[in-house]
């Protein structure tokens, strides 16, 4: 029997990534680099308006509600870990 790490996400468990947050770029984008995501957003570092647009971009991105996506650490700054499950 196999054990099982609750950062894989498997049998709806909580996956928990690292991503930087690049506010202000030209278009939204992911990208893996270095074994975590770098999220390049068009929404400002301003009351939270990045951290709101960072969750909706993951729900769109890995096809899940925007309610099932939390930011656990790094609210105020650009290093961040996000929930997804």
């Amino acid at each position: 029997m196999l054990a099982k790490d609750k950062k894989v996400g498997f049998d709806h468990e909580a996956m928990r990534v690292n991503v930087k947050v690049m506010p202000n770029a030209r278009r939204n984008k992911l990208i893996e680099e270095n074994g975590r995501f770098k999220a390049y957003l068009t929404a400002p570092a301003q009351e939270g308006k990045a951290n709101s647009a960072l969750i909706e971009f993951l729900a769109d991105h890995f096809g899940t509600k925007r309610s099932k996506i939390k930011i656990i650490r790094g609210v105020k700054s650009r290093e961040k870990v996000v929930e997804i499950g």
